[in-house]
């Protein structure tokens, strides 16, 4: 089930997951998010995770990137136990290595994109400068814009130039293309894809939206909190292709 990209076969994974389970509640109202979940994901490897609502992939979303924990099982990262790792562990794991998009844009309304990506310098190591990050985006004329005005896709464009600014070695985007129509969402993705092929950033895209699948080395099928099947797409399309 976990097969790799035929390129990849001979690297260790990034992430490498064991027998995860998550569970919210007790007894009767128990809630099995994750079941026996084992999945390997590759160092530079684009991947969506497919699935309904409540399928179990905004979880292992969050259980990556050290937003949660599992119940039971293993996670590494780099051969590096997560599963292991205390509070403060996690934190500076988040900080170094890992940029967040979500659906919704979390953006400061208060502050213009530029602002808004210079937050990301105050805690990264070696970060890219805003206007680098928003032009890498197709903002470079929207740098003193605030949030207001500008559009839905250009908000979520400044959230991901402000995921990437920090250069993260991994991009989790949760249903990033959900609050947007097909032309703006395209544009998103459009982005996504470039910083994934230009920085090597490991880019895990959350949706359930099937289309989106077709522009991902493999795609992860999750179903009542497991894995179905995982797949190599033998033919990739790129964004401005894709139709929902």
């Amino acid at each position: 089930m976990d097969s790799r990209p035929p390129d990849q076969t001979a690297q260790p994974p990034l992430f490498a997951v064991r027998d995860l389970c998550k569970t919210y509640g007790e007894g009767e109202t128990a809630v099995r998010a994750l079941v026996d979940v084992n999945l390997e994901i590759m160092p530079g490897e684009l991947l969506v995770l497919l699935g309904p609502s409540g399928s179990g992939k905004s979880t292992l979303l969050n259980i990556l990137g050290g937003l949660d924990r599992a119940t039971s099982g293993e996670i590494s990262f780099e051969g590096t136990s997560l599963s292991a790792a205390n509070d403060r562990a996690l934190t500076q794991f988040r900080r170094r290595h890992v940029g967040f998009i979500f659906q919704f844009y979390n953006l400061i309304p208060s502050l213009t994109a530029r602002e808004n990506v210079d937050l990301v310098g105050e805690i990264a190591e070696d970060p890219l400068s805003a206007r680098e990050a928003l032009e890498l985006v197709g903002l470079g004329a929207r740098l003193d814009h605030f949030p207001s005005q500008l559009s839905g896709g250009e908000q979520q464009r400044v959230a991901v130039a402000r995921a990437i600014a920090k250069r993260p070695a991994v991009l989790l985007c949760d249903e990033p293309t959900g609050a947007l129509d097909v032309k703006t969402g395209v544009r998103v993705l459009e982005a996504l894809q470039q910083v994934n092929e230009r920085y090597g950033s490991t880019t895990l895209i959350v949706t359930h939206n099937a289309d989106v699948a077709r522009m991902a080395q493999r795609v992860v099928r999750f179903g009542d909190g497991r894995v179905r099947s995982v797949e190599v797409n033998s033919a990739r399309v790129a964004p401005s292709e894709l139709v929902w």
